[in-house]
Order: structure tokens, then C-alpha cells, then sequence
């Protein structure tokens, strides 16, 4: 059975699809640029950065919850993964927006 455990890492990165400088999220941990939504394939469970791939993903969809805001389904370039994010609250909405149209 998989592990759903979440580790906090709430480190600032540069993106590796657009370059920008991620700052921390403060309040969580923050596994996507907020400029152009793109991740890195790190985690086998959030936060763990157990994953041996490294590939980047990139946002697929968005799904509006009621209760959680947007949630964010990545695609690793690499290894074809797919995984779920909820979005941050710096997360650009534009983006979000056109993602729900993508499905």
C-alpha cells in the first residue's frame, strides 16, 4: 500500500521550465512555480523527495474544489506521471483558468 504521508519542505527553488525565483510558500510547502505552474518529478509521497526521475511536469488540468481552491494535475515530461497539487494562493489564475478548459 502507498504511503500518503506529507513531509513539509517548503524550500524556494528556481523553476526549471521558466527560470523564475521561486520564494517559499510560508504556510506549506510549495512544489510549483506560480509564474508558469510547472514542477519537478521529485516526490513519491509530497514533500519526500524520494523520486529518482527529476523530470518536469507540466500542468495538464486544473479542477475548481469548493473547498480547497484549485487542484493542479501534472505530467512529467519524462517518465509520463501524473500527479495532483492543490494550487498556492500566488498561483497565476489566468493559468489556472485556461486549465479548466483543457480537459
Amino acid at each position: 500500500m502507498e504511503n500518503k504521508r506529507f513531509t513539509k519542505n517548503d524550500s524556494g527553488f528556481a523553476c526549471a521550465n521558466c527560470g523564475f525565483d521561486v520564494p517559499p510558500l510560508r504556510y506549506t510547502s510549495r512544489n510549483h512555480c506560480p509564474r508558469c505552474l510547472c514542477s519537478l518529478h521529485l516526490d513519491v509521497n509530497p514533500g519526500d523527495r524520494a523520486a529518482d526521475c527529476g523530470g518536469i511536469m507540466d500542468p495538464v488540468r486544473a479542477d475548481p474544489d469548493p473547498k480547497r481552491g484549485f487542484i493542479i494535475t501534472h505530467r512529467c515530461r519524462r517518465c509520463g506521471a501524473l500527479r495532483r497539487n492543490k494550487a498556492a494562493d500566488d498561483d497565476d489564475r489566468k493559468l489556472l483558468i485556461a486549465l479548466t478548459a483543457a480537459h
